[in-house]
């Protein structure tokens, strides 16, 4: 059996200087409050709209009107943008 032939190329290794600085694997995760506080973000929101609907627009705070939908959705939205930096 024929012997097989040696690599003369050397293995490519990319210089040190375009390598990243800090890889997925070092960064340290999430604290415990970034989920917590989201779902309780998104459950907030959306049970404030629930009740703003159902009560025919006299609860939460009657006297912010529409302003219940921006404080529903903004939760929500608040919940979304803790979730993306969730590790």
């Amino acid at each position: 059996m024929p012997k097989s032939q040696v690599r003369k190329k050397k293995v490519y290794t990319p210089p040190t200087d375009v390598r990243p600085t800090a890889t997925a694997a070092t960064r340290k995760p999430s604290p415990v409050w970034v989920p917590a506080t989201a779902v309780a973000l998104i459950v907030a929101g959306i049970g404030w709209l629930v009740v703003y609907y159902l009560s025919e627009q006299a609860y939460p705070v009657m006297s912010w009107g529409y302003w219940n939908l921006a404080v529903g959705f903004g939760a929500m939205v608040g919940s979304l943008i803790l979730l993306s930096r969730w590790r």
